[in-house]
This record gives C-alpha cells, sequence and structure tokens, in this order.
C-alpha cells in the first residue's frame, strides 16, 4: 500500500534526533516486510482510532501491517532521517546542502530540539545553554536558503511574470516546485500572507514575508522538546512555550521510550507504547495476580531506574512523549486514514479473508477526493464506480474525513 507523506526528522548533532528516530520505529506493531527502506528512510507507526471500533468488530481487525488492539491502530508511515544540521547550513556549512536538499522531500518536520540546554549549536556539550535559539535558526537557515534561491533571479522573474501575465500562483508555483510545491499549497501560501498587490510591486520585505508564508504551508513543524527528564529542562521549556505556538510542542524523552520498550520485550515490565502505565513484577502481584503476569524479577538498579521514570517523566507529563509527537505531526498535516475493502457491507478484503475486517489503511492528505483517494490506491486501473459504507455508491468528488468516506471499495472496470 502506499506509504506517502514524508515526515522529516531534522536537529543538530547530540539532540536527540537518532534516539527519537529509533523509538519511532522500533515498535511492537512492526508487521510486513518492510522497516528500513534506505539508510535515510524508516518506517515509524501512527496511533489512531481504527474504524473496527466504530463499527464494533475490534476482535476481527487484523491489519496487513502495523497492528490494531482495541480499535487502537498503529498505521505505518515513512519517516525520513534529515541529515544533521548547524548554522550557516544554507551556505554550506556541515552537511549543509544536503540537509536542504533531503528536507524539500519532507511534507512535515518534526525538530528535535535539547530542552535541556547541555548541547551547543555545534553539537558539544556544554551546560546552560539556551534551546529556544535552535528553534529560531532553524528557520532562519530554511528562509535563508530558499529566498536566496528566489532573490538572485527575482528581476528575471518579475519580467517573464509580466511578459506573459501570469498570476502569482503560476510564477510562485514555477519558482516552489523544486521544493515539492503543488499549486495548492502555493494558493494557500497566498492566502495566508494576505498580499494583495501585483507580484511585479513587490519589495524585498514582501518577497521574504511570501517565503515565510510558504515556509509555514510547506513544512508544518513539530517542536520535539527532548530530555524533558533532565533537571535544567524545565526552565528552557517554560521559555519556549511563551515563544512557540503550544499546539506545535511536545514534551518527549526518547531515551525513556527505548529504555520502556526493551525491559518490556525482555519481559521485565508491562508497558503500551506511549502510555502513562508501567506494571512490574510486584505491581501486578499487589493487584492479585500471584504469578505476577509471568513477568521476570527486576535487579535493584533497574528497579531504581524505573521507579526514577515514573517520577520524573510518566507522572509529570502522562507519557514519554514520543508517540505523541508523531501524533501532533500528522494532526498539523490533517491526515486522514482511509480503509479500502472489498466489500463495504462486511469490511473483508476479499473471500479469502472473509474472516478478518479493515486489513489495509492509507494515510491521505486533508481535502483529497474519494477520486484522489481512488487514483492514490489503485494507480491507473479504470475505476468504474466507488461504494461507501453499505454498498452505497459515493460520487468520486465527494472529500473524505475522518468518519465521512473513509471506508472505500473501489470497483475496477469501465462505466
Amino acid at each position: 500500500m502506499p506509504r506517502d507523506p514524508l515526515i522529516g526528522l531534522v536537529g543538530k548533532p547530540s539532540a536527540g534526533k537518532s534516539s527519537t528516530l529509533n523509538s519511532l520505529t522500533d515498535a511492537s506493531s512492526k508487521v510486513g516486510q518492510f522497516t528500513t527502506i534506505d539508510p535515510q528512510r524508516a518506517i515509524g507507526y501512527l496511533q489512531i482510532d481504527c474504524a473496527c471500533a466504530r463499527f464494533k468488530l475490534s476482535d476481527k481487525c487484523k491489519p496487513n501491517y502495523g497492528s490494531c488492539v482495541d480499535g487502537r491502530r498503529s498505521v505505518p508511515i515513512e519517516l525520513l532521517d534529515v541529515a544533521g544540521l548547524v548554522p550557516g547550513a544554507h551556505q554550506g556549512r556541515g552537511l549543509g546542502n544536503k540537509f536542504l536538499d533531503d528536507l524539500r522531500h519532507a511534507d512535515a518536520l518534526i525538530h528535535v530540539v535539547d530542552a535541556s540546554g547541555t548541547v551547543d549549536a555545534e553539537g558539544k556539550e556544554t551546560r546552560g545553554y539556551d534551546p529556544s535559539v535552535d528553534i529560531a535558526w532553524l528557520r532562519s537557515e530554511i528562509v535563508a536558503w530558499i529566498l536566496g534561491n528566489l532573490m538572485t533571479k527575482w528581476g528575471g522573474i518579475k519580467r517573464r511574470h509580466i511578459a506573459v501575465k501570469a498570476t502569482a500562483v503560476e510564477t510562485l508555483q514555477n519558482q516552489f516546485s523544486g521544493y515539492g510545491s503543488t499549486p495548492v499549497t502555493v494558493q494557500r501560501t497566498m492566502d495566508r500572507s494576505g498580499v494583495k498587490e501585483p507580484l511585479e510591486e513587490w519589495s524585498d520585505e514582501t518577497v521574504e514575508h511570501i517565503v515565510n508564508c510558504f515556509i509555514d504551508e510547506k513544512f508544518p513543524t513539530v517542536i520535539a522538546l527532548n530530555k524533558i527528564d533532565h533537571p535544567d529542562a524545565d526552565k528552557n521549556i517554560a521559555k519556549i512555550a511563551k515563544m512557540q505556538d503550544p499546539n506545535a510542542v511536545v514534551l518527549c524523552s526518547a531515551i525513556s521510550e527505548i529504555f520502556l520498550r526493551k525491559m518490556a520485550k525482555q519481559g521485565y515490565i508491562k508497558y503500551v507504547e506511549g502510555s502513562e502505565f508501567i506494571d512490574t513484577r510486584e505491581d501486578l502481584i499487589e493487584q492479585g495476580d500471584p504469578t505476577g503476569g509471568g513477568l521476570k524479577e527486576l535487579d535493584e538498579k533497574n528497579r531504581n531506574r524505573i521507579e526514577n521514570l515514573k517520577d520524573m517523566v510518566l507522572y509529570r507529563f502522562g507519557s514519554t512523549g514520543v508517540v505523541q509527537v508523531l501524533s501532533k505531526a500528522a494532526e498539523l498535516l490533517g491526515l486522514v486514514p482511509v480503509f479500502p475493502v472489498r466489500n463495504t457491507t462486511t469490511f473483508s478484503s476479499g473471500a479469502s479473508e472473509s474472516k478478518f475486517v479493515f486489513r489495509d489503511c492509507v494515510l491521505v492528505k486533508k481535502g483529497l477526493t474519494v477520486g484522489d483517494v481512488a487514483r492514490k490506491v489503485m494507480g491507473d486501473a479504470p475505476i468504474a464506480f466507488v461504494e461507501g459504507v453499505g454498498n452505497m455508491r459515493v460520487s468520486e468528488d465527494d472529500v473524505v474525513a475522518v468518519g465521512k468516506n473513509d471506508v472505500l471499495s473501489f470497483k475496477v472496470g469501465r462505466t
């Protein structure tokens, strides 16, 4: 099944980007033949509400990829490990050119920021560094990259714009297409900018404003404040919370999530990814299970570490935040889970799999129509018609949304 869109992870050296990527991909829900696509791409798992719960069929839900437990589904989503960056990336410093080239493929970004302030701008150990600076210079690097490319040829762009009598959207799309833009993205950019004067009259300040609006539309960004369990993190988190949109900030501890998953896999604790609860053997015995859930006995070192993690992370913040980071990125993109099935009454994928339901799930961007999804799922196959729930035909012009036109059967053939 298609694994679009693509979410990029960015961050300076030692901010915890690799740990965050590992925690997003090293999930117990892995099923199927793919995890790593190439050294830069991997599969993470986005948690969503599955359609099986809506139709009270959770006991029959068995996804081809990912997993579904009591209506909570883990859906594969492609992640891009963007090359590490340092200030001056747009001028080629560090891996700057590779970072910016990688970036153009992403639909949204997760910016992993070291909230502890123990790593400077170059990724070197320090104390008392202000991580809010990292957030500002990441954006400034992207602005400088796109704006620099645009302004070096702005005179020629304006002359051609006038000569061919193009619209601002048409002219900008010609320039922004190299960053993975679409005309819809550029139109939203113009709407966001509020600019009304003709393109040929734009000042340098107006062009920079347009570039900033384009970045907001093309690269919606989650600020993942990592290392929240460090004692220096609180003051930095408080400062950043006042400066950033709270809807785009997630608090997390990637290393804690990795540790908990490791202990769960080894049979020492009972833990569900992204949960605020941990059960040890002793906990389960106290709850009335004399077998302790079959869990192994913890040694003193790991017992103390888990108790500290409960106090410093889970009880304070509600979770390690890692699962929520990916959910926030999907929310910013407005992703809609669509469930292609063969039969929209039984929700099966075919006669050979009639006992299982909702085997597949495709993540699509907001605003797509039934016809768009049909082409995404079926490719060039001719579609005679599309059915929704209850074998009711739906128009290819209808927009898909959560709970509306999100369970579909595509009937191949000529109309």
